[in-house]
């Protein structure tokens, strides 16, 4: 599918995989528009041809909007790419006590339940734009983990809510295949994201030297790399594809 003189949003985008999604894709000719909460917009550098947008992706009138104004552009929606996610970890039965389901609820909030709520939300939108000549309207790709598989110790709201994704892959694409959307997921590996950035050179070390190969972490910018393909390949539909050296990680 033809990115040039498109428009795309890209949740997460003030950091990490999505502001490299979304330069790239502003590299292809497309016009993004990034959201992502204001507190990160704020932090975010200055790229021309990205747009940033507040909105929290679990509040549907924010996302909402945010599709409104990408679709009122002037050029057709066509690309959506989900980056927007947390991480934090914590045991089942741990020293502090029981898993905090406040906690537990607000991860599959915003990695599930955020992540379907922009993929339904611009599905609406792509849905009213005209086909192209192969009959195309859009791409949805949505963001999981290999934690989705081998989540390990303390990953139990992490991983049910990457496996959610997973799950929601298949049928997203089976939806909306009669409106001419496709849906694909990629799940990472270890990528040098800022949630990486604390810790210590010596831990990331450690975590490169467990990948099979290459002997490194992921970069932002090959993540996008494999956005982008997933865009331009056609019959890329209902699958999700682990980005990850052919690491399986251990339980801890």
């Amino acid at each position: 599918m033809r990115i040039d003189n498109t428009a795309a949003i890209v949740t997460g985008g003030a950091s990490g995989l999505g502001a490299a999604t979304a330069a790239a894709l502003v590299k292809q000719g497309a016009k993004v528009f990034a959201l992502d909460l204001p507190a990160s917009i704020e932090k975010a550098a200055a790229v021309e041809g990205v747009t940033y947008v507040p909105a929290d992706v679990t509040d549907a009138d924010e996302v909402r909007s945010a599709v409104a104004t990408a679709s009122s552009s002037g050029a057709p929606l066509r690309t959506v790419v989900n980056c927007a996610g947390i991480g934090p970890s914590m045991r089942i039965l741990g020293k502090k006590g029981l898993h905090d389901l406040g906690l537990y609820a607000k991860v599959v909030q915003i990695n599930l339940i955020g992540s379907f709520n922009v993929l339904a939300l611009a599905a609406e939108a792509i849905a009213q734009t005209e086909a192209d000549e192969n009959g195309q309207r859009g791409v949805v790709v949505n963001t999981a983990s290999i934690a989705a598989y081998e989540g390990q110790i303390g990953q139990a709201a992490y991983a049910s809510s990457k496996g959610g994704i997973v799950g929601l892959t298949l049928p997203a694409a089976r939806d909306l295949a009669q409106y001419g959307i496709r849906v694909c997921t990629i799940a990472p590996g270890i990528v040098e994201t800022p949630m990486l950035a604390t810790v210590s050179e010596e831990f990331r070390a450690g975590l490169a030297a467990g990948v099979p190969f290459p002997h490194r972490l992921a970069t932002p910018d090959e993540y996008a790399q494999l956005a982008l393909a997933i865009i331009d390949h056609d019959y890329l539909n209902g699958e999700t594809i682990r980005m990850d050296g052919a690491l399986r990680m251990a339980p801890r």
